[in-house]
């Protein structure tokens, strides 16, 4: 079922985003990009070109939520990274299935198992 499917990471730390790489090939998934800004994040978005993504919450202190609201418009299945209770959903994106840091390559597993079977 994740064989072929490719993700895009929108992550602001190297290392976080080099992990998530790691867990998804190692879970069969496609790495599009890491990307480290919202700007980043939107034009990857607009060009299009992959299944799904992992949306950090915060990059570099600014809210991902211009990113989530592009995919959601193109209807590409998205997960919140989230650090904790600072990052509250805003309500159009409340029922968005989310990922608590420190991530596991199992967390990650399911996360996208959920975004996937829903499709």
């Amino acid at each position: 079922m994740t064989e072929g499917k490719s993700i895009l990471i929108v992550e602001d730390e190297a290392m976080i985003g080099m992990m998530l790489e790691d867990y998804l090939d190692a879970l069969g998934y496609r790495l599009h990009a890491v990307a480290a800004s919202v700007d980043e994040a939107c034009d990857h978005v607009r060009q299009g070109g992959f299944d799904a993504a992992l949306v950090d919450c915060n990059l570099h202190g600014e809210k991902s939520w211009p990113v989530a609201d592009l995919l959601a418009q193109q209807s590409i299945p998205f997960v919140f990274a989230t650090g904790g209770m600072a990052d509250d959903l805003p309500p159009t994106h409340a029922d968005r299935p989310t990922l608590a840091k420190p991530f596991t390559i199992g967390a990650v597993e399911r996360a996208l198992g959920k975004i996937f079977a829903t499709q």
